[in-house]
């Protein structure tokens, strides 16, 4: 889903996956493995996408870029 952000420009969230799908503002599309609902549901409702994904994603989840 497209999401207010300076930074990110959506998320998405496969539940029976646990994997969090971000494409930022640049283009580039990560995705997140093992992300909890909660953790994606407080993402979402975050003031800040950005800072919230610094503090509480990037580095905590492993992750891999994504084509295209």
């Amino acid at each position: 889903m497209d999401v207010d952000s300076t930074a990110i420009q959506t998320i998405d969230y496969d539940t029976e996956r646990a994997k969090l799908f971000v494409r930022f503002t640049s283009g580039e599309r990560y995705v997140y493995v093992g992300v909890p609902a909660e953790v994606c549901r407080s993402f979402l409702d975050a003031d800040s996408k950005g800072s919230f994904f610094h503090a509480e994603i990037r580095d905590q989840y492993p992750y891999n870029r994504l084509g295209g």
